[in-house]
Formats: structure tokens, sequence, C-alpha cells
């Protein structure tokens, strides 16, 4: 394999490679981690070839944003997408820049990268200890190939192994108990919410997907409900052991709220067998890490295939955010006769790390592709026809268990936020244009002339109030001016108790969910660093914040890597506030919801606290779980890699109430809507063989 167009210098020996790759490393096109593979692979195999070496730096590399695998069709199409280029704010540096991957790989073509990759030592086909790991097109770093198998397999498995739950969920015991739950059917169309419950209790494995406010959490608590009636109706002794999780302290939270909403509405029987029923669904809520039991310092569980978890169903709720190895610990602690049931929206931005696994799940769910005997049977237990053109006599095993909910209760026809977020999901700039001419109450743009324009902080502070008229019930849309000012006046003092303590912390957090500014950057000056600064200088001008040093009054915070010691998870979010100590002198604590399902609060000296941010602005991946009265969106001043539909998308369905978009430039916007979000991954397709071959 020979580099055309920049000759043999890039790649010309060890040292040439290793020249290039550090260039790359200093200008934030590559990690340092990527390159440190590399030179340890040297040292391992001397043998190995430069070319094979850069292809290996380059998958390393993938996996840092997110994907699983490299195309190596996607390479030769576009070769400098394999690296952060440009990096997230990048600044000048010295010198002549490094050649990049077009003009390593100029020139070549599929046979020559293959070809560099015919090294035994380092390459493998499949099972094996190679490094590298060679499956068609794609080229994976081996525990990336090894956790996509077992994810994979154990996803085949569950789908192809519940013979025994369909026989034993027939039509005659579950129509019934969907007619009391939902009410007597319409057979003029469908009811996806009833077709999901039927759908996920006739398996093992299930996936429940739809955008905010279609129901996914009502859905799953009378699916539980359903689950528990038919188990307690054959003379069970004890009910099921039905535990639920989400991804972040966040995540958990609200479902947690949701589902406590929905037990209410549940319509049971009003006898002790109704209450028995209620009383087995679950109303606590833990995060995935606390229920497989995180252990501190390893990659590594307290439960596993050994160790399992003593539960007979899972319900896992924001499951965009669950990247490929999380899923794999998942399946591998799950007892295989136990249920697992994933909620989630496909639409959302994919998980922080590598893999989008919901994504690849859902991927045919617009569709339906349900068979006509799937079809047949759906008919008979809800009393209601699937539309023919859900209808595929070839769909798969996967596509029997999957269900996409299609109709919004959050965002009626007149709503401008759900507009908004259809119009960008569907990738329709002319359509989000549309929205924009008549935005409604609640929806607001303004352009930023920069990031000192005074827009930003009337929107932080305010939440630009003034500058849009209220909800039809009067309501107006907030800023963190609202969430400090109950800081102020419903502080307790310093003779409170601690019940009275724990309650004024929540009115505080209540109301801090009631704004968020969000960015789809990290550093520079329209990212998350940035903005943070800026809006508690905003806040101290107006005499609302008072900051003296790092730790204050007020400062919101995330935390950013679990924190074992402390039960504290990655996203888990909290507010500083000033509180006496056993001496009446006042000190600061953090206060954080304790995350277990319950309304405790837990507080912990901000000395305790090592990885935790200013949380004044999150990125838009962070904010993932949760959901804000108010969201207000800032777009960078160029287009870049990072900025996609499914961002913006995101970004817009955390707001429940208002969003605002703030954006330096027109036209950033709709370059972001028609750029999509393509992972590199193969375990839609190895799910898919495994279906096939009926393993």
């Amino acid at each position: 394999m020979k580099a055309a167009g920049a000759g043999e210098a890039p790649l010309a020996g060890q040292e040439g490679l290793q020249g290039l790759l550090q260039g790359w490393v200093e200008r934030g096109w590559l990690r340092p981690l990527d390159r440190a593979l590399v030179v340890f692979l040297q040292e391992q195999l001397p043998a190995a070839s430069p070319p094979a070496l850069l292809l290996a730096a380059l998958a390393s590399h993938q996996v840092g944003r997110g994907h699983v695998c490299l195309d190596l069709e996607a390479t030769l199409a576009d070769p400098d997408r394999t690296l952060s280029l440009p990096p997230e704010g990048e600044t000048p540096v010295d010198g002549t820049p490094p050649p990049r991957p077009s003009q390593c790989l100029a020139g070549l073509g599929m046979a020559d990268l293959v070809s560099a990759l015919e090294d035994p030592d380092l390459v493998g086909a499949g099972p094996g200890c190679t490094p590298l790991v060679l499956q068609g097109r794609r080229l994976y770093l081996r525990r990336y190939w090894a956790c996509e198998q077992r994810v994979a397999g154990a996803l085949a498995e569950r789908l192809l192994g519940g013979a025994a739950v369909r026989e034993a969920m027939a039509p005659e015991r579950l129509h019934p108990w969907l007619e009391r739950l939902f009410g007597p059917p319409d057979a003029q169309g469908i009811d996806w919410q009833r077709a999901a419950c039927a759908l996920a209790a006739s398996g093992a494995f299930a996936v429940i997907t739809g955008g905010p406010g279609t129901g996914k959490t009502t859905t799953v608590v009378r699916l539980l409900a359903l689950l528990q009636a038919l188990h307690l109706e054959t003379g069970a002794d004890v009910p099921l052991r039905i535990r639920m999780a989400a991804p972040t302290g966040k995540a958990a939270a609200r479902l947690n709220a949701a589902v406590a909403g929905a037990l209410g509405g549940l319509a049971l029987p009003r006898d002790a067998f109704g209450q028995a029923v209620r009383d087995a669904i679950p109303a606590r809520v833990t995060t995935l890490h606390r229920l497989l039991g995180s252990r501190p310092g390893s990659r590594h569980f307290r439960h596993d295939a050994r160790r399992p978890l003593a539960v007979d169903a899972l319900v896992v709720d924001e499951a965009s955010m669950i990247d490929l190895e999380l899923m794999d610990a998942l399946l591998q602690a799950l007892p295989p006769e136990a249920r697992l049931i994933l909620l989630g929206d496909r639409d959302q931005l994919a998980s922080v790390e590598a893999g989008a696994v919901l994504g690849e799940l859902c991927a045919r769910a617009g569709e339906g592709h349900y068979t006509p005997e799937r079809a047949a049977w759906l008919q008979a237990v809800t009393g209601q026809p699937l539309p023919p053109e859900r209808q595929d006599p070839s769909g798969n095993a996967l596509d029997q268990h999957v269900v996409m909910l299609r109709h919004s209760h959050r965002f009626g026809a007149d709503s401008g936020i759900g507009r908004l977020a259809r119009a960008v999901n569907a990738g329709d700039a002319q359509a989000v244009a549309a929205v924009w001419a008549e935005p409604g109450r609640d929806l607001m743009r303004r352009g930023l002339k920069g990031p000192e324009d005074p827009a930003l902080p009337a929107v932080a502070v305010d939440g630009g109030a003034g500058d849009r008229p209220p909800r039809a019930d009067g309501a107006h849309p907030e800023g963190y001016g609202r969430y400090l000012q109950v800081m102020a006046t419903a502080d307790p003092g310093p003779g409170a108790e601690a019940p009275e303590r724990d309650a004024w912390a929540r009115e505080v957090l209540a109301a801090l969910e009631g704004f968020q500014v969000l960015c789809a950057l990290r550093r520079g000056p329209w990212g998350v660093e940035g903005m943070n600064h800026r809006i508690a200088a905003f806040l101290r001008e107006r005499g609302l914040l008072d900051p003296q040093g790092i730790w204050y009054a007020g400062r919101p915070v995330i935390v950013t890597g679990n924190d074992y010691g402390l039960g504290l998870m990655n996203g888990d979010m909290g507010v500083t506030l000033r509180v006496a100590d056993a001496a009446g002198n006042p000190v600061l604590r953090v206060a954080f919801p304790a995350g277990d399902g319950s309304d405790r609060i837990r507080w912990v000296l901000p000395s305790r606290l090592t990885a935790v941010e200013t949380a004044f602005a999150l990125t838009v991946h962070k904010s993932q779980g949760s959901e804000f009265r108010h969201t207000a969106l800032v777009l960078p001043d160029r287009a870049g890699p990072l900025l996609t539909r499914e961002l913006v998308y995101t970004a817009i369905t955390r707001a429940s109430r208002w969003f605002t978009l703030l954006e330096p430039r027109r036209g950033i916007l709709e370059e972001a809507v028609m750029r999509r979000v393509l992972r590199s991954s193969g375990l839609q397709a190895a799910l898919e063989g495994r279906l096939e071959r009926g393993e």
C-alpha cells in the first residue's frame, strides 16, 4: 500500500508514522490515547506495517467519537472525517500542518486497505487474540467486536427463545385485561399504546420507542400491571420481581415521578386482587450503575453472568443513552428467563460512548414490518386491526417486538415546540422555516451579535419574558432569576430543622428545572465553558449571585464522574445552598436528590466533590434524560460535525413549555438540520445474521 499524493513521507517507516500521529495530536485532531495504542502495537509487533497501524489509530479514534468500528468504505469516501477536523474550540497552531488522512490515503482503493490489513498477528477475522478484527468492510478494536457479538447473541437468544412466553400469553388471557386497562377498543384504528403492551407481554424482550409525550411511561406502567395481574391470577404466592432503571440520576428521577403519577390512574379492580396488583408495581427507579453494582476503579460490575440480578422483569428508560458496553453488561447480568423492556426516543442523540444500540434496534420501527401472523394475533388480542402498510411477510423476529408510539399528548397541533421538533426530525428545512414564520407563543428566536450580546443575559436572567406574550394560562417563560428568588425567599433560616432544610432544597431544585441553557459545544466562546462564566457574571451584575471563589450559594453543579463513596453518579445535578452547621455557623453544602426514587435530599460538603462542573450551561448530550420547562439552545457561529439534526431535536424536546433559539448567524440551524449522526457499527447486521440462522 502506497500513500499517493503525499509521497512516501507521511508513512515512511515507524518514525514517519509516529511523527504524523504526534502532529495530529498536537493540533487536537487525534487523541493522545490513539497514538499511545500505536506505540504499544509497535512495541509488541515490530513487523506491523505503518499503513496498518495508521488504520488502527483511526479505528481507535472512531471509538472516541462514538463509533464502534472504522468503516473502511466511509473512510475512503471522506478520509478527513475519521479525525476531529476541526476540533472543538480549535486554536491556531504555528508551523506547517501535518498531512491529513485524505493526503495519506490519496489514490488508494478498498483492495489496498484490505491488503494492508493482511497481518495475522495484528488483524483477525473473528474469534482469537489479535488486537484488531476485520469483518467485511468494518475494522474493530477486538474489545468492541467481542462486545458487539455478545450483545447480538444475547438479543437473538431472547427473541428466538420466547415460545413458552408466547404460548402463555394467549389472546383469551390478554384481551380482557387490555380492555380493563385501556377501555373498550376502537375498531377504526390501532391504539399503539395498547399494541405495545400486548407485544411486550408476549416475549422476553421488547422495545417501546416514541417521541416526547407519546406515552411511553404510561404504557409501561399499564404493561407492568398487566404482567402482574396475569401472574397473580395463576395463584402465584409472590408477585413478579420488577425493577426500573435509567442511565442517569436525572432520568431516574423523572421516570420515578412519571410512574408515581401514572399509578394513580390505573383502571384496576377495586378489590383485594386489584390492590395486590397495584402494590406489586415498583414505585422507585434507580440508575443502571446502581442497579448493576458499580465497582470503583473498574469497568466491571458486581452483577454479571455468574451473579445475575434477582429480577423477573427489568424496565430501562432513556435507552438511547445506553452505549454498547453498558448494554453488554446489562444483558450479561440479566437472567435468561427475565423480561427486558427498553424505552426511549430513537431520534435523540445516541450515547456519548461508542454505540447507538437503541437507534439500531429501532431502525425499522417506523414502518412496522409485522408479519401477517403477528398482525392477526394483535387484532385478536387488542380488538383492533393493524394497518396494511405496517405489515410485511418478510419481517424478522426483532420487528415483532419493537413498537413505535406515534401520537404526542404533550405537544398539541398548535404547539410550536412540537411542530419545530417534527420538522427538524424530518430534516425538512422548509418546514423549519415555516414554523419560525409563525412560531407561536412557546418559541422565540434571537440573533446574537457576539458572546457579549445583551440578549443573552435577558434570556438567562428572566427567560426573555418581556419579548413574548404569555401562554394561554398566563404563564411566562422563566430564567435563572426564578430559582435564585426561591432560594432567597424560601430559606428557612439558620435555626431550621433538617426536614425544613430538605423541603427548601427540594423547592429550589424544582425551581432550577424551570430553565436550562444548552450548548452544542464544550469549549470556545459559544461552548459550555464560556457560557457558564458569562451567565454567572450576568447574575452577579443583577445582584442575584455573590460569587466568592469557586463555591458560592446558588451555584448549580452537575456530576461528571461516578463517585461511589458519595453515592453520586455521572449526570446527577445539585445546587449549592448556605445552611447552618451544628454550631450555628453559616456553611455551604450542595443539595442533591437522593437518586433512589425517594424524595430525600443528600447534603454534601463542596470539598468532597472532585468531579463536578458548574451547570448554568450544559451540553445537549448532558441534558439527555432531563426535562425543563424552558430551554435555550445556544448555537455556535459556524457549523461543524457535532452540530446535527439529532442534537437540535434533542435540545428542542428537553423543553416542555418554552424553547428559545440563540444564534450568532442565520443559517446555522438549517445547516444542522441537514446533517445526520451516522455511527459506524455492525450490531444490526450481526443480529439479523443470527436471526436468519436461528442462532
